[in-house]
């Protein structure tokens, strides 16, 4: 039996106990032992991994409208938000915001394709705004993203839409340890269908 077959078993096994238990503190009415067992976060946790089975397809259009497809929602956003929103798409693996101006370029790119009919000049002021790491607004744009989505949805459905952060730890041969604050959108890219031709 492979490892990866082993730990599921042991996993199922858990599981199972864990079904158990939680039937028999039901018995007896001890949901306040069951919630100190758990813990908030994770039922949290729990909440928001049951909300995937409910997401929805994001369909982006070659006019660049943010469509909920399965809620038949439309996400209203800026040029400037979706833009931000589509570069975050393209690094599933995160981006941190003080390495924002090595995605500059990129950014430009995707802007100028969701205004086309705005001067460069201001498209390349904005940009500089947003990969500048002393600058608030990235924080503010990813505020509004968040709050255009909120909007459509629960908030365990939507922490797989919004920009969110994740920390990763990290070691290197000295054994000092570093963190990874990155920001990343979890939601699944098979929901993600792109009608736009890429930049």
């Amino acid at each position: 039996m492979g490892t990866t077959e082993a730990g599921t078993r042991r996993a199922e096994e858990l599981a199972g106990q864990l079904a158990s238990a939680v039937r028999q503190l039901q018995q007896m009415g001890r949901y306040d032992l069951m919630l100190k067992a758990v813990s908030v976060p994770v039922i949290e946790q729990l909440r928001i991994e049951a909300a995937r089975a409910k997401l929805s397809r994001l369909v982006i259009t070659r006019d660049f409208r943010f469509i909920l497809a399965d809620y038949n929602k439309e996400v209203v956003m800026t040029p400037v938000h979706k833009a931000l929103y589509i570069l975050f798409l393209n690094h599933e693996e995160g981006i941190e915001f003080k390495d924002l101006a090595d995605h500059r370029e990129e950014l430009r790119r995707i802007y100028a394709r969701t205004v086309p009919a705005t001067d460069m000049a201001k498209i390349d002021e904005t940009v500089n705004r947003l990969t500048d790491p002393t600058d608030n607004a990235i924080n503010e744009k990813c505020s509004r993203i968040k709050a255009a989505f909120g909007c459509l949805m629960d908030e365990y459905t939507l922490a797989y839409y919004m920009i969110s952060s994740h920390t990763t730890r990290h070691f290197n041969s000295s054994s000092r340890v570093w963190f990874k604050r990155l920001k990343l959108i979890t939601l699944p890219r098979q929901l993600v269908v792109r009608e736009f031709d890429e930049p």
